[in-house]
């Protein structure tokens, strides 16, 4: 019989610690609640509009809202504050922080378009309702993730964009979409004008019907699973994520169908989070959205090795990890 390790009984300090660490852990639901709140009043584009820096009182005078709430909405942006959502210069006046700065509406900055869709989606009713059933869930013997169980349809269901719209527009929870580049043929060691680039999106028709032409882009609805429309290269951007292996494979083997070979200039950009332990700060990212993905969706967050797996299933002879974007990793993939 093995011998048991012996038991070591935490200080008094440290217990007083794990208490204070309890409740973070039990009410880190309340900072995505004052995070959604924040957003919905559009207070980082408000404070934006005050020059970058806002008082409370400029806060409540420019969002309309009544006085009387002045003292709940310090409590509010503290606690946000603290989380490194703003930061603050001096009593109850607020500055944007780097995390804000995404959430200003119809901005761009230095290349990052807004993201208040990402947190509008996470914390949405149905997305949270399906992460309370998870309990349920794992003691029952069903296929389906949650969020599939609970309310009967996949997230990517056509009545999820009527019942709450805000799921069908977020970045992170794209319908099946792919966008392919495609040159005219050309000499390998010659890099071809941006006239010349020709740019074809494919998603579902429910999607497609609703952009208007615009003659730069070609819009193709479809499915990806069924056929990627013929591309020098083929760009598909935080997709994968959302779904299991076996369909990822199915997915990857319809974009080198439509891409010619290696030694032409044929690849497959895969843009997707890439779990990665030495990672730092953005690794427990890395692990919420892979949470995230299991009670949402059949899909799942890799590492570099279940990546290469999954290239190699689909019939891909080798990848390059081009650069690491935070919690994302950009890699060339080649028939």
């Amino acid at each position: 019989m093995a011998a048991q390790a012996q038991l070591t009984v935490p200080t008094d300090a440290e217990l007083l610690q794990a208490q204070a660490d309890l409740w973070r852990h039990s009410l880190y639901y309340m900072t995505s609640m004052a995070f959604q709140c924040a957003v919905k009043l559009g207070i980082p584009t408000t404070i934006h509009r005050l020059g970058g820096t806002a008082s409370l009182p400029d806060l409540v005078t420019a969002l309309s809202l009544p006085p009387a709430k002045l003292p709940y909405l310090r409590r509010i942006m503290r606690l946000l504050a603290t989380s490194g959502v703003f930061a603050t210069t001096d009593v109850d006046v607020y500055r944007l922080t780097p995390i804000s700065f995404l959430l200003l509406d119809g901005i761009d900055v230095d290349g990052h378009p807004s993201q208040t869709t990402v947190v509008l989606a996470a914390t949405a009713r149905h997305c949270v309702e399906a992460a309370l059933g998870l309990t349920d869930w794992f003691r029952k013997d069903v296929a389906g993730s949650p969020f599939e169980d609970l309310h009967g349809v996949t997230l990517f269901d056509g009545s999820m964009a009527e019942a709450e719209p805000e799921i069908d527009a977020v970045a992170w929870t794209p319908s099946p979409t792919a966008a392919a580049a495609t040159a005219p043929p050309r000499d390998p060691s010659s890099r071809p004008s941006r006239t010349s680039i020709k740019c074809t999106v494919l998603d579902l028709p429910r999607v497609i019907d609703a952009i208007p032409a615009d003659g730069v882009v070609n819009y193709v609805a479809g499915d990806m699973f069924n056929l990627v429309p013929p591309a020098q290269a083929v760009l598909v951007k935080l997709v994968l994520h959302h779904w299991s292996d076996e369909d990822c494979v199915k997915i990857l083997a319809q974009c080198k169908k439509a891409i010619p070979s290696r030694e032409e200039g044929g690849k497959v950009i895969v843009i997707d989070i890439l779990v990665d332990p030495s990672s730092g700060p953005t690794h427990e990212a890395e692990l919420l959205v892979d949470v995230a993905m299991m009670i949402l969706t059949n899909g799942r967050q890799r590492d570099e090795s279940d990546w290469a797996e999954i290239f190699t299933k689909a019939g891909f002879s080798g990848y390059n990890i081009v650069k690491k974007l935070g919690a994302r990793g950009v890699f060339e993939v080649y028939p």
